[in-house]
């Protein structure tokens, strides 16, 4: 994957992450991009939006790429979103067989693509992913700080 690729796809989720702030969510985005380099599925965290404690960006990115193509299986897909997956977000990687997820900020309380866990690449599991990280990750935690900063504030 050219690095370059996975900048434009991150802008495209870092877009989603700035339309997650009308609806008051935490401002992540998520994308799914085929083999031919299209995106096939967008998603923006909804939590506040629909009242479902599942509505995280990655979970709305994959349920819109598994409608749009009719399938559920995404194995020749990669998940761009500007927040290291938790562990809820890479379950749903590995039931969709993703062979590459891509993301830009740490997350260090609840990450689980290798900071606080690692589930997408733990051996003792039957499919694993390729993880490509820190991709635009100043923008997406820059955007974060922002949102939890005029939280606080306000």
């Amino acid at each position: 994957m050219e690095r370059a690729d996975a900048e434009r796809w991150m802008t495209a989720a870092l877009a989603q992450a700035e339309a997650a702030l009308r609806s008051d969510d935490v401002p992540v985005g998520a994308v799914v991009v085929d083999a031919e380099g299209a995106v096939v599925g967008v998603g923006r965290n909804e939590r506040e939006l629909t009242g479902d404690p599942t509505a995280h960006a990655e979970l709305v990115a994959l349920r819109n790429a598994a409608a749009q193509r009719g399938d559920w299986n995404l194995a020749d897909c990669t998940l761009v979103v500007t927040l290291e997956p938790c562990a809820m977000c890479a379950g749903a990687v590995l039931a969709a067989r993703m062979p590459r997820v891509v993301y830009g900020a740490w997350d260090d309380k609840a990450g689980a693509a290798g900071s606080v866990y690692d589930l997408l690449r733990d051996r003792r599991l039957p499919h694993r992913v390729d993880v490509l990280t820190g991709i635009m990750a100043d923008e997406s935690a820059a955007l974060l700080a922002r949102f939890f900063e005029q939280r606080r504030d306000g």
